[in-house]
């Protein structure tokens, strides 16, 4: 990699995701502002908050397929033209539609920079994979504590929801400026020379397949709970979309600090240790009131800091033959698997505040009642509990992934140490 400036395409990869996150963290704050100002009810929200993870699945998995045959470049080319496009066509929005299509082009856009900058991480830092995955997959909270707090600063200075989104044009602007500039490296597994038939075996491996299926849990627990903070537990607390804004803080930290953790405990160690305070934090979020709640949203967010880029990273350094292409399945995995349980309890959401309205409620007449209206006061008395009922369903997904990943740390402490022995007896 002697013409490789790989600190240059790792900064740009860093701008690349930041503008993947922002398009979280500010969708995140103006999911209510977009339902009331074009009526749209929880089920249509989590539609369309599910989009951005049906293109994010799609975009990952097609781009692990050909990245190794198209190369990194030209998929992040392909990433900003998506990017571009969805936030405009997200300013311009005029309803429900509009608001579909751009939040699918924002997803695409998304998946395909974790389709090109995963692998790229990796292959630029071989000694150090976990460690580096997590210093990049840094950027995606930090992007939501500068969303976040962007939309918090902007609603109370009156500036409209479009100019908050229109902030995603500057750093979009940026990756795509430096990264038509910088030459790229060959996928890690194309130098290496592990052949396209050792890449497909590597990814029908147990624990490939087992690392799959968590995948599922660590996403939902991390990205629903997250994208869907403010809509839950806003007629709990006023200040819903802070909590988001702490629980991402506390992500950066973390990751930032990430190469003592992962060190000291390994990686099975931290995802174990993770699920437990992950679990731990939704159930105070669904319990707490007042400003306890924030010691649950910090709880929460120490819990699903290593999630995400732990898993890419246990991934890349224990199979290591599944190349970019067991990256983007897992990104993809994650991301599917939210997408499906989004919109699944979005209507989940609507029933259970559906039941707590008067008999024979229409839900859409509620939503449009006018702020201080007997209807308006019996909608948010629902909402108010309903948010935390669909935390407390989720409560399981975690609980399940501390088990899992017990069984994980046992296991991949048995086959270190039996290679530890096979060494000591080929030495003899």
């Amino acid at each position: 990699m002697q013409n490789i400036q790989r600190s240059k395409l790792f900064w740009a990869s860093c701008f690349a995701l930041l503008v993947t996150s922002l398009s979280f963290g500010i969708r995140a704050g103006i999911l209510n502002q977009l339902g009331v100002e074009f009526q749209l009810s929880a089920s249509e929200l989590s539609t369309i908050t599910a989009t951005a993870f049906w293109g994010f699945p799609l975009a990952i998995v097609v781009g692990g397929f050909v990245v190794d045959a198209i190369g990194m470049k030209r998929l992040l080319v392909a990433a900003f033209v998506f990017h571009l496009a969805g936030i405009l066509l997200t300013i311009f929005a005029q309803g429900y539609w509009t608001l579909f299509l751009s939040t699918l082009f924002i997803g695409i856009a998304n998946g395909t920079v974790e389709a090109a900058c995963n692998p790229l991480v990796a292959t630029l830092y071989p000694e150090n994979k976990t460690t580096r995955l997590n210093y990049f997959h840094l950027w995606f909270p930090g992007g939501i504590v500068i969303g976040t707090l962007l939309v918090f600063l902007f609603t109370n200075l009156g500036l409209s929801w479009q100019i908050q989104v229109a902030v995603m044009l500057l750093p979009t602007l940026v990756y795509g400026f430096l990264f038509s500039k910088l030459d790229f490296p060959v996928t890690e597994r194309v130098a290496s020379g592990y052949s396209t038939a050792d890449m497909y075996k590597a990814v029908l491996s147990p624990l490939f397949i087992f690392m799959f299926i968590c995948m599922f849990g660590t996403a939902i627990t991390e990205l629903f709970t997250g994208q869907w903070i403010d809509v839950l537990l806003r007629n709990v607390t006023d200040n819903a979309l802070l909590i988001l804004t702490l629980t991402t803080g506390v992500m950066v930290i973390g990751r930032g600090l990430a190469k003592p953790v992962v060190h000291k405990l390994s990686p099975a160690g931290v995802l174990c240790i993770s699920a437990v305070l992950a679990a731990l934090g939704i159930y105070l979020l669904s319990t707490l009131t007042g400003n306890s709640i924030f010691l649950a949203a910090i709880v929460f967010g120490l819990g699903v800091t290593y999630f995400w880029p732990t898993m890419i990273g246990f991934v890349a350094e224990n199979i290591p033959k599944s190349g970019a292409l067991g990256l983007n399945l897992m990104g993809g995995a994650g991301m599917f698997a939210v997408s499906i349980y989004t919109v699944f309890m979005g209507s989940f959401y609507d029933r259970i505040v559906t039941e707590r309205l008067p008999a024979g409620a229409d839900l859409n007449q509620y939503v449009s009642a006018a702020p201080g209206t007997e209807m308006a006061t019996a909608l948010n008395s629902a909402k108010n509990l309903a948010g935390p009922e669909v935390l407390q369903a989720t409560l399981v997904i975690p609980i399940f992934l501390a088990i899992a990943f017990a069984g994980l740390f046992f296991y991949m402490r048995s086959r270190r140490n039996k290679n530890v022995q096979d060494s000591r007896y080929a030495a003899a």
